[in-house]
């Protein structure tokens, strides 16, 4: 039995990778902003990526760390600087200060094209300093992240079961879905595989067209949707009307964008994870078909 001290444990990856955890039957202390309900098996430990005490608490006697928190959306660079970098610094020293085994960082493929968006130089920039920790780490660049309990790819949904589906102009993606990739954090966590940065996916080929992504969105809500690809400019215009109208809130910013607008979001399959550690378990019809489910049981469809 293993004790897992994981960041980010109340967000989407985070309380997925919890409950893998927790069937394992590994112990986990998790890190929480708010008051949570007690949960077997679960320590949660009250504070904030800024809070140094907190996540001293929270590494003390960990085997590993599994960091999954940071900052998606940002009003500003600093916003995610903050939540990125000194985020994942003060989680590195929380860890090398109580001599964790093994410490596991959750980037994006964003990372990959740091001059994009200052999302992916955020991510880049924490890649970095873990990367030069003395620990024993492992980084996974996950590109878009679905399934049960994601409320960022909702409207995509949504859209779909008007049958229609509006798309940047062109270019390709690779998805996991969300229980494979925390397979794959508590896989690394255990795992004695030397110092390794990995990109993983849900093993289709040279990945998605946004056409096709958004066609099998649509299958699994039993619609055939029209797909329309947006010009950047268009896109831009929608971030800004966004900004204006949910503030701080807005789904489709300028820096989303400016990120959604990249013709290459495949993973490097020469980075994918080594077999023997870890595969892809949910093809991705069935994992959208549930996701779709879940949707449908919470009322959001």
């Amino acid at each position: 039995m293993t004790t897992l001290a994981i960041t980010g444990g109340t967000g989407f990856v985070g309380s997925r990778t919890i409950a893998l955890a927790l069937e394992a039957r590994h112990r986990v202390r998790a890190l929480t902003r708010r008051d949570q309900a007690p949960r077997d098996g679960v320590e949660w430990i009250a504070g904030d990526l800024q809070d140094t005490a907190a996540l001293a608490r929270l590494a003390e006697g960990a085997d590993a760390v599994i960091h999954i928190a940071g900052v998606v959306n940002a009003p500003d660079r600093a916003g995610f600087a903050r939540g990125n970098i000194e985020g994942t610094a003060n989680m590195l020293a929380a860890a090398e200060g109580a001599a964790v085994r093994r410490f596991v960082h959750v980037s994006s493929l964003a990372a990959r094209e740091p001059g994009l968006s200052d999302y992916g130089w955020s991510k880049a920039e924490g890649d970095k300093l873990v990367e030069a920790s003395p620990l024993d780490w492992a980084i996974v660049r996950p590109p878009a992240i679905y399934g049960p309990g994601d409320l960022e790819m909702l409207e995509l949904f949504k859209l779909a079961k008007k049958g229609l589906a509006l798309l940047p102009p062109g270019g390709r993606l690779s998805v996991i879905e969300v229980g494979d990739l925390g397979r794959l954090l508590i896989a690394l966590a255990n795992s004695d595989i030397p110092r390794i940065s990995i990109d993983a996916d849900d093993g289709t080929e040279g990945g998605w067209s946004h056409e096709g992504f958004a066609r099998a969105i649509g299958a699994a809500l039993g619609r055939r949707v029209a797909a329309f690809a947006l010009p950047r400019p268009l896109l831009m215009a929608g971030a800004h009307l966004d900004r204006l109208v949910r503030g701080k809130g807005a789904k489709l910013t300028p820096d989303r964008v400016s990120y959604f607008c990249h013709q290459d979001w495949v993973i490097d399959a020469a980075r994918r994870p080594p077999s023997q550690l870890w595969q892809p378990g949910v093809p991705t019809p069935d994992g959208l078909a549930a996701t779709a489910a879940w949707y449908r049981a919470q009322g959001l469809l």
